[in-house]
């Protein structure tokens, strides 16, 4: 962090130094890399006029104030490049939002257009049961739709699936 401090017809004390040192830190929070400050202060008639600029590599943010009190006029910058800087953050963490919102929109468009393909292949543990035994295992299982099972009556592998009313179950049995 490197601080500039320039006083026009005004003396700049060790005092003034250690109070924007301190309040620039409010300012310093907000990048983790390095920034230049220049401060410029001087007096015009009754008034304290303050000016605070700060670049960084996200920008260039500028306070200009006039007070009674020389303490006042750099409180009210630092809130004013406080202000500035958090609309920037907020603006580019929007931007960068909408950014991963259109490459997602780009890649469900991808995926879109795969048709006639076979995309996914599932591998499923065939156990010979009874399909009553087969209806208990598929209750136990309230996200599954449907389970293959070797039907131990018939000796033929037979799927049991959850009807529209997810009360009534159906079973797919070969005919051969």
């Amino acid at each position: 962090m490197n601080i500039k401090i320039t006083g026009k017809e005004l003396k700049v004390t060790d005092a003034i130094k250690e109070y924007l040192d301190k309040k620039i830190e409010r300012i310093a929070k907000y990048f983790s890399e390095d920034m230049n400050t220049t401060v410029t202060m001087k007096t015009e008639g009754n008034n304290q006029i303050a000016e605070i600029q700060v670049t960084t590599s996200d920008g260039m943010f500028r306070a200009v104030t006039e007070h009674k009190d020389l303490y006042a006029a750099i409180d009210k910058n630092i809130d004013i490049l406080e202000g500035q800087i958090r609309k920037m953050k907020t603006k580019k963490d929007r931007q960068n939002m909408i950014e991963t919102i259109r490459i997602s929109e780009n890649m469900s468009e991808k995926r879109a257009e795969i048709e006639n393909e076979i995309i996914k292949i599932t591998y499923f543990d065939i156990k010979p049961i009874s399909p009553e035994d087969a209806k208990l295992e598929l209750k136990g299982r309230p996200k599954d739709r449907f389970l293959l099972f070797m039907n131990i009556e018939t000796g033929k592998p037979n799927v049991i699936y959850r009807l529209k009313d997810n009360k009534n179950f159906g079973i797919v049995e070969p005919e051969c």
